[in-house]
């Protein structure tokens, strides 16, 4: 959770305020013990055709941070059957991740479905998990898609605090629910069913989701309310019985504090007390205790120490009995977001101009996903947005009409807040917490991709058996050996590769069973986990096409766009001097990939490099060199040994990717090394996956690890295992190259994609497009997160 979130307490009559009882007890374990994740998916475009590329960046949270918990995300694609069609692993760094799925070009045109979850989520309910609905058009499909002409709606009411009081004036929630976006316009009365014409109030819908009024029932009544849109769509509904006794929680929300009173009738006098709970996340963040409600007294929470979510404040009695809840949104005036100015705008909207912009420096970002889109083509963000899934959706579990409305320069504070009011926290249930009744983990949240295996000699398991994995790196055979435990199993974890990798492997030959008659077995320690709910509706529906049907406009367009991109495919493969943006690597990740083994490789280490950068190259010792370059390490000197230390623990020294001592390497100088990283966290390489390491490597290249001398006679076996799917480069064309304007039309709606565009860290970063043949606006889409994971940057403007 963030820094900011602080339990604040309230002024209470009674002494025993901070002691702590079962709710808090309960809240306490679940929120350390049950992280919720919740995941964002951009997709570049908002719909595709059969044979596009969908590319999609996800963004993982835990709470309202991006999520450390998961290294890895499951991506699949359903059809309206729940048939699995394809599958995808993406990898995940600080909680972001990206890829491509390939639609066939034999795809039958209809709505499809993009799941992703992580293995954590997995144990909680499958309703958090991410279900998007993706529409794919194709004219050679017998069948095409049409909006429903049924789009009904349905509609409920909602008391605030969850009941009506007699005598008591509540604000009510009247709640739309649809297949499609639901009536824009519409409007609703209350009438007391013994006079059905008499209005004794009105109102207007604030949206497609939800409106707001409030009456002051009499238990003797009975109400209707009557709903009615523009298109003649009519429901009565009647509202909840009248309680002849409760406590009312009413909540306003300001720029600067959270207010609530309550207002209490005929309650029982046998309790000694009322205790107000505030929970943000999970999170307890405020507490209060009342000996007596006096009506109308007002409580105030400042904003100053929380974040912008969804606060859920309950009301319990002294048994700990839930007596009345509200959701509400903290700071909905003013959001916590960084939004970028952006510098040195250029644009020519002339047919294939030239387009540039900049992103300003700022040191506290690393990267940023960027997307510029014809302003034609709908984006899934002007829906579902990158804060809405934050702050909203992926704690809601209900169906909203485009939720990333408020969360916009023009939100509507009020609609908000009052769809807030007609629903409850479903991430836990205060009875069952209390109870002890948590959720059931199943599923540990993995190190990144991980086999198991197991080693067999004679027929039986071998306990304590070391087996050699031999990994070409390129400059050379590398060996590095793991042993069994005491059943014969193994594990090799925390490993990061695309497409596949392969490896030979044999019994070490001190093994006490240097019998040839051995087999291993691996298999992954991960899988992909059955969906069991049913796909949501959607507004489409499939018809027969006729034989004269024409695609639209759209699709016509988007098939044109498939075909130019292939050319361009081709013709960045072809040109010498344009890198394929999918293979590109620096002279430094050359380095590394030549001198270091997949088994040291992580996606959290930082690497320095000797041979490139002379200006690295100093008289300094390495160990000395590195004090102060590396955040969280630290290097000590204890007897003239120089000892390093990641987050205040001791890590391991290699020397050639073999364990040294310190001292081996403590002055050793940067001019006898070719290149060092610290990797952070777990690794294949290390003995227990290890907690982080230096990795020294020298200017001799491949003396790194034991060298397998080919010209002997092999006894080795050989593996492929699976790793995560490489996500197809997204080439665009440079209509400054002569091999590009050869190109006869160009409708792209996609005109740039960078899932992680690298930040410059001494100057701005430049952004640089070219139009398609006809756009005259764009849509730029920016987002990206801090290093400290907390702060949102997002910008989602059309210009010029």
């Amino acid at each position: 959770m963030s820094k900011k979130l602080i339990l604040l307490f309230a002024l209470s009559t009674i002494p025993y305020l901070n002691a702590q009882t079962k709710a808090e007890q309960a809240i306490k374990t679940f929120e350390q013990k049950y992280h919720q994740e919740k995941i964002h998916l951009l997709l570049d475009k908002n719909s595709f055709v059969a044979g596009e590329n969908v590319w999609f960046k996800s963004y993982v949270f835990d709470g309202y941070n991006t999520s450390a918990i998961s290294t890895t995300l499951f991506v699949e694609l359903y059809d309206r059957n729940k048939k699995q069609i394809i599958k995808k692993l993406v990898p995940l760094i600080d909680g972001e991740g990206s890829g491509s799925i390939s639609l066939p070009a034999s795809l039958k045109e209809d709505v499809y479905y993009l799941r992703a979850y992580t293995t954590w989520m997995a144990n909680f309910n499958e309703d958090f998990q991410l279900i998007k609905p993706v529409a794919v058009y194709n004219p050679a499909s017998p069948e095409k898609l049409t909006a429903n002409p049924i789009s009904g709606w349905t509609a409920s009411i909602h008391p605030e605090s969850g009941h009506l009081i007699d005598g008591i004036n509540t604000k009510l929630a009247v709640r739309l629910q649809s297949t499609g976006s639901g009536p824009l316009d519409w409007e609703g009365y209350v009438v007391d069913s013994e006079n059905p014409d008499i209005k004794i109030v009105t109102f207007k819908g604030l949206d497609q989701n939800v409106g707001l009024f409030s009456l002051t029932p009499k238990i003797e009544k009975k109400y209707q309310l009557i709903i009615q849109d523009k298109q003649g769509q009519k429901q009565n509904i009647a509202l909840p019985e009248i309680s002849s006794s409760g406590i009312y929680l009413r909540v306003t929300n300001d720029k600067d504090h959270v207010k609530y009173t309550l207002q209490t009738k005929n309650m029982p006098q046998d309790s000694r007390y009322y205790k107000i709970l505030g929970t943000i996340n999970n999170q307890l963040v405020y507490k209060a205790q009342v000996n007596k409600i006096i009506d109308g007294t007002e409580y105030s929470i400042p904003n100053n120490q929380l974040v912008n979510g969804i606060l859920q404040l309950t009301v319990f009695d002294d048994k700990e009995n839930v007596i009345a809840s509200r959701l509400s949104f903290v700071q909905p005036q003013v959001l916590q977001i960084k939004k970028p100015e952006l510098q040195s705008l250029s644009f020519n909207t002339s047919s294939r101009g030239k387009n540039s912009f900049a992103i300003p420096k700022d040191s506290d970002y690393s990267s940023y996903t960027v997307l510029v889109l014809d302003a034609n083509t709908k984006s899934t963000e002007e829906d579902q947005s990158l804060l809405s899934s934050l702050w909203l959706t992926g704690d809601i579990v209900s169906n909203i009409a485009s939720p990333a409305q408020y969360f916009t320069k023009n939100r509507n504070t009020e609609a908000l807040d009052a769809l807030l009011i007609s629903e409850k926290w479903k991430r836990f249930d205060w009875k069952s917490i209390i109870s002890g009744n948590y959720p059931t983990i199943k599923y540990q949240p993995e190190n990144y991709l991980s086999y198991k295996g197991k080693i067999n000699v004679q027929g039986k398991p071998a306990p304590d058996t070391y087996l050699n994995l031999i990994f070409d790196s390129g400059s050379g055979s590398k060996v590095f050996q793991i042993k069994s435990d005491h059943s014969g199993f193994f594990i090799l974890n925390n490993l990061i590769f695309e497409d596949s990798m392969r490896f030979s492997y044999n019994l070490n030959s001190e093994s006490k069973e240097p019998d040839q008659n051995y087999s291993v077995y691996f298999q992954p320690n991960f899988d992909f986990i059955p969906y069991q709910k049913n796909l949501p509706p959607t507004p489409y529906q499939l018809v027969q096409r006729s034989g004269d049907d024409k695609p639209s406009e759209e699709v016509t367009r988007s098939f044109t766009a498939l075909t130019t991109q292939k050319m361009i495919d081709e013709k960045v493969t072809n040109i010498e001097e344009i890198k394929l943006k999918g293979e590109i690597r620096s002279k430094t990740k050359k380095l590394n990939n030549e001198l270091s083994s997949l088994l040291f490789r992580s996606a959290r280490e930082e690497v320095f490099d000797f041979v490139n950068d002379p200006k690295a190259i100093t008289s300094t010792g390495i160990m000395q060199w590195l004090q102060g370059r590396v955040s969280s390490l630290r290097i000590d000197s204890k007897n003239g040994t120089y000892i390093p230390y990641l987050y205040n623990e001791p890590i391991q020294i290699y020397l050639d990717e073999m364990p040294v001592s310190p001292g081996q390497v403590s002055n050793m100088s940067s001019s006898e090394i070719a290149l060092v990283k610290v990797i952070k966290g777990f690794f294949a390489g290390a003995s227990g996956g290890g907690n982080g390491a230096i990795a020294i490597y020298t200017r001799r290249g491949s003396s790194s690890g034991k060298i397998i001398d080919r010209s002997q006679p092999s006894q080795l076996r050989q593996i492929t295992l699976s790793g995560y799917d490489k996500e197809a480069p997204f080439e665009s064309p440079i209509y400054d190259n002569e091999g590009f304007k050869k190109i006869s039309k160009d409708t792209r709606s996609v005109l740039y994609w960078s899932p992680n565009q690298e930040a410059q860290p001494q100057e701005s970063t430049p952004i640089q497009f070219y139009n398609n043949d006809d756009a005259k606006k764009y849509r730029i889409i920016i987002m990206g997160y801090d290093k400290t994971n907390e702060t949102p940057l997002y910008y989602n403007e059309v210009l010029p």
